[in-house]
This record gives C-alpha cells, sequence and structure tokens, in this order.
C-alpha cells in the first residue's frame, strides 16, 4: 500500500520496504473556521468558564491593562480588543483608563507600524498613546514575588500597577508547557529576560516537562503561580486553524478556560500510537514557516537510537541560521545547556529570545538521541551536515538508505507532522 505526506500544498508518495511496519499513517485534515468569527467572539465574552462577564466584575474608574500576544501569532487581536473595550466601557471604565500591551515574552519587540497591523485600525486608534510592547530588558519592570516552587516573577511595571489585567490569546500544543495560552500571556509574555530565563532553565529537562501535560507539569504550573501572582484576571484564548481561521474561542478564568481549550484542541489533533516507532516519518507541513515542531512532535513517539525522516522545505530557513551556527560546536547538549542556564548566553542568541535557545538545546539533544534525515530544498547538505543530521535529496531515498541497516522496523507516518499530538500508549 502507498503512503504519503504533504507538502507545500501536495501530496509526496512513497512506499515502505517490506519489513517495515506502519503503526499509524493518518492525516489530520484542515478543520474549517467559524462563519462568524465576531459572533464566535462574543458567544465565548458573553458565557466565561468560571468567571463572571466582564461587566460584572470590572469597576468604574478601574486602570485597566489589555495583554495580546506578538506578531508571531495569528491571534485577531483586532477584533477581540474592539469588543472588549465596549464592555469595559459598558462597566464605567472609558477609553482613556486602558491600556494595551504587546506580550512578546523575550522575542525582539515589534515597531509601532507592526503594533498598528496586529491589532487593527480601530484599537489602535482608540488606544493611541496608550498602546506598549513590553521590553524584558526594561530596567523598571517590577518584581512581585516568586512562585511557590522559588521563580522569580518580575513584570512589566504597567501590569504590576494596574487595577485590572485581561488577556488576549491562542491555545495550540506546545512542547514544553503543554499546551499555548492562558497563563503564558503573563510568563513569558510580560516577564523580564531574567524571569523567563530563571523559569525556563529551571524546568525545560523536567521529566512531565512535554507536550499535552498540564497536570503535574512543573514548567506549566509556575506560569500559572506567575499569572496568579500577577492577577491576570481573564483570559480570552482562540483555537485556530493553519489558516489563521477561529476554530473555537474560550474565555473566562484563566485557569479554567485554558483547561477546556487545551481539552478541545487535544481532541482535535492527538493520534494514538501503540508504542514507540523505530522510525518516524513527518512532515512539516502545515507549519511549514516553523518545521521544528514536527520533529519536535516525532521526538516524544520514536525511541532512543531510532530514525526521523524529517521532510520540510526550509525555504524561510533564516531564524534557524544562528541555531546551525551553534549546532555545529562540538559541545553536547548537555554543556550548552548548562551554560546557557549560567547566564552564558552569546549576543546573537539572546537577541533572539530564550525560546530560540530553547530550541538551540532541544535540537542538539534531538542529534544525540536519534539518526535524524532531513529532506529539504531550502537548507545545503553542508547545512543539514552542521546540524549533525543526515541530507536526503528526497523522501524515497532516505528510506531507502535506512532500509539498508534495518531490515525490520514499526513506522510511524505523520502526512502533516505540524499540527499533531503523537499519544504513545503507556508501556508501548
Amino acid at each position: 500500500m502507498g503512503h504519503f505526506v504533504n507538502y507545500e500544498g501536495k501530496k509526496i508518495h512513497f512506499s515502505l520496504p517490506k519489513g517495515w511496519n506502519p503503526i499509524s499513517d493518518r492525516d489530520k485534515p484542515l478543520i474549517s473556521g467559524v462563519a462568524d468569527p465576531l459572533q464566535e467572539i462574543r458567544r465565548a465574552l458573553d458565557h466565561p468558564i468560571g468567571s463572571p462577564e466582564i461587566e460584572e466584575f470590572a469597576g468604574s474608574g478601574m486602570e485597566a491593562v489589555l495583554l495580546f500576544d506578538d506578531v508571531t501569532r495569528p491571534t485577531p487581536a483586532h477584533l477581540a480588543l474592539p469588543e472588549i473595550m465596549d464592555r469595559l466601557n459598558r462597566a464605567g471604565i472609558s477609553d482613556e483608563r486602558i491600556s494595551g500591551i504587546c506580550a512578546v515574552g523575550t522575542h525582539p519587540i515589534p515597531t509601532l507600524e507592526q503594533l498598528e497591523k496586529k491589532v487593527g485600525e480601530k484599537a489602535f486608534s482608540r488606544l493611541h498613546g496608550r498602546i506598549f510592547s513590553h521590553d524584558p530588558y526594561g530596567s523598571d519592570n517590577v518584581v512581585i514575588g516568586k512562585t511557590h516552587r522559588g521563580t522569580l516573577v518580575e513584570v512589566n511595571r504597567r501590569v504590576a500597577s494596574s487595577d485590572l489585567i485581561i488577556g488576549i490569546g491562542a491555545c495550540f500544543p506546545h512542547p514544553i508547557a503543554g499546551f499555548g495560552g492562558g497563563c503564558k500571556i503573563i510568563m513569558p509574555g510580560v516577564c523580564s529576560y531574567r524571569s523567563v530565563g530563571e523559569h525556563h532553565f529551571t524546568w525545560m529537562h523536567h521529566p512531565n516537562t512535554k507536550v499535552s501535560l498540564l497536570d503535574g507539569n512543573f514548567f506549566y504550573e509556575e506560569i500559572v503561580d506567575a499569572g496568579s501572582l500577577s492577577r491576570l484576571a481573564f483570559k480570552l484564548d482562540f483555537v485556530m486553524n493553519e489558516k489563521a481561521e477561529i476554530i473555537r474561542a474560550f474565555a473566562g478564568d484563566p485557569v479554567a478556560e485554558h483547561k477546556e481549550a487545551s481539552h478541545h484542541v487535544a481532541s482535535l489533533y492527538s493520534i494514538p500510537l501503540p508504542k514507540l516507532a523505530d522510525v518516524t516519518i513527518t512532515s512539516g507541513f502545515p507549519w511549514e514557516v516553523q518545521p521544528t515542531k514536527a520533529l519536535c512532535m516525532a521526538s516524544f513517539c520514536t525511541r532512543v537510537g531510532g530514525t526521523i525522516i524529517w521532510i520540510a522545505p526550509q525555504k524561510e530557513a533564516g531564524p534557524l541560521l544562528p541555531m546551525i551556527e551553534e549546532m555545529a560546536s562540538s559541545e553536547s547538549a548537555s554543556d550548552f545547556y548548562r551554560r546557557m542556564s549560567e547566564g552564558n548566553i552569546p549576543g546573537h542568541l539572546r537577541a533572539l529570545g530564550v525560546s530560540v535557545i530553547m530550541e538551540t538545546v532541544l535540537l542538539k539533544e534531538w542529534a544525540e538521541r536519534f539518526n535524524i534525515i532531513h529532506v529539504t530544498e531550502g537548507l545545503s547538505p553542508e547545512q543539514v551536515a552542521r546540524m549533525g543530521f543526515s541530507y536526503s535529496p528526497n523522501l524515497q531515498k532516505a528510506i531507502d538508505r535506512v532500509s539498508h541497516e534495518m531490515q525490520q522496523a514499526d513506522v510511524a507516518i505523520f502526512p502533516s507532522g505540524g499540527n499533531i499530538i503523537p499519544e504513545v500508549t503507556k508501556g508501548g
């Protein structure tokens, strides 16, 4: 039987050797967005989860701060912000007492033009002179306490001094926090660089730090603590498809709504597997501009010492280039991680943010744990080799090469590896 992966909107067909047993080849088709996005936002805000409606807890004269995620996310802040502001107005909070903050975490700070594009002309006009980007390096960030496990929480001064904090974001599978969204709008969203670094580097290697897990995931639980310390009162999270369409909106208490959103995401994207695969064949589609998502998900369901065949165009590989240089060094993943966690961070990596440094650590670890063959057009064989991976010009050649050394194999095939959550049966 023939198999395929999705690649730039088309299918690449391939065949498996005789002794290779496919344990999954299930594809995840596009999930359509709602017909009326604004109506979906209003539905969520009218029926909050674990919280009163905004109009019930917002009070006249309060200083309110609206947090929204950065330009790397497709969250429709341009639709959500005016709707939330209207509700604050009805509660007695005028536009002049509302500020907007782009919660960049440690990502590059957007320009004012990028901010206007993100929030839309209407919200940008209503927030004129009161819309800002968080600066993780700012000397005016304020220490508001520590989590119950001792992580420093240092936040944007406007967040620390406001009466009411409301967040807008998106929920999606996250390889470390379990799922994106929820209180991540606070940590890392509006925390200082040192606070984010302390949190991320402390908990990224805990055994329960992984995709699709919230309860018992210390990385996630520390984020919830930071949200509580900062007094995040209400959150609107979107579940979105790869076309940036709203599948569903969830609103309410930041923890309660996020758990509901996470359950919904898991129901859409989980793929059960009976055991760890000897070989995983995965495509970066549909998130081909962030193809390492697919590689990350493959790492959760491939046995140590197994092979991952990773297919991605890499035609916009600019963000990957600084990581390639670090991966090319002889420094082990553990030594690199130790150096980063001690604060010895190269300037070119520091400017790209803590998440990029974490991704570099993971890429180095994957290169040590798996035999990774990268099928790509956008990177040269030399660049792929510098990552510690093997290069192949096409998928079938990569499969044939592996089959010479591995005549029998359990194989997981992910035609759209960028939007799946592999769930391996315990003991499998």
